[in-house]
């Protein structure tokens, strides 16, 4: 009697923790990053008629829709600038998280050819399309300088801390945009639920109103939405106001376990993203 022949399947697999993002790969394929962030860069603008226009034009029509309705129906206090300044300062930040967790999100299903023929590490992908978003911040920037000398309000020292709000902001949102991509693969309805929690993230950041509105038995717990401490450190270190280093804390201790459940989800699903996606 014939026996059936048997296949062994061996998969070999590095060891490393779930926690590790495989830095030292990430480095060894910085090209890939780099090149990834350009053409997605290139991607967006391409054939487009405003082109970037659009990112001067949609913070300033956003700050002036919102500054007309809230200043003329309720008055939120602006930790002393002009109300217009005050919301633009924070439209800008929320715009580029925004659009930069909608392109990371969606990173890994868009690039299906290329996470289903070739190795590469996968963080890659969603990391390049939210550090693409960059250009947008960057260029919205000199706009904000340009209507803070209108206004007449000038930074003080406290501006030097401006980068580190920045820093946080880009962590914060790659974290997010990493955590969703992974889901993206698995869960298509990603896509369609993703729009409606950034709206209740927008209203219930502190982006048009400050975060001193909130009764101060609930501050701490309003600060777990990582935005607050941003939005509110990136403000006081423009205007020159204290900064609420007890909001801002809590808000930072929130990105580090933002940081972690995202390395942690993207690691356990990566295996199987070339199968499923």
């Amino acid at each position: 009697m014939k026996e059936k022949d048997s296949i062994l399947t061996v998969k070999i697999t590095p060891s490393r923790s779930a926690l590790d993002t495989g830095w030292s790969e990430i480095i060894a394929h910085r090209e890939l990053l780099f090149f990834l962030t350009f053409r997605d860069i290139k991607v967006r603008y391409k054939q487009t008629v405003l082109g970037v226009l659009w990112v001067v034009l949609q913070p300033v029509l956003t700050t002036a829709i919102i500054a007309l309705i809230f200043s003329s129906f309720a008055r939120f206090e602006s930790l002393g600038a002009p109300y217009p300044l005050f919301v633009l300062s924070g439209m800008i930040v929320w715009l580029f998280v925004h659009t930069a967790v909608t392109m990371a999100s969606n990173s890994l299903v868009a690039n299906t050819n290329l996470v289903t023929k070739v190795y590469f590490p996968r963080l890659i992908v969603p990391l390049a399309s939210a550090l693409a978003c960059l250009f947008d911040l960057l260029i919205t920037l000199p706009i904000l300088a340009v209507v803070m000398v209108y206004y007449g309000v000038f930074p003080s020292l406290s501006l030097l801390f401006a980068p580190v709000f920045l820093l946080l902001a880009v962590i914060q949102t790659a974290a997010i945009g990493v955590f969703f991509s992974a889901l993206n693969v698995r869960f298509r309805d990603v896509k369609f639920a993703l729009p409606f929690g950034l709206q209740v993230w927008m209203i219930s950041s502190p982006l048009f109103y400050p975060a001193s509105l909130i009764p101060g038995q609930w501050r701490l717990v309003f600060a777990l939405n990582p935005l607050t401490g941003i939005v509110e450190g990136w403000r006081s270190a423009l205007f020159g106001t204290p900064f609420d280093w007890q909001l801002i804390g809590v808000s930072c201790a929130s990105i580090i376990v933002l940081v972690l459940i995202a390395l942690l989800v993207f690691r356990r699903m990566e295996d199987d993203f070339a199968d499923t996606i």
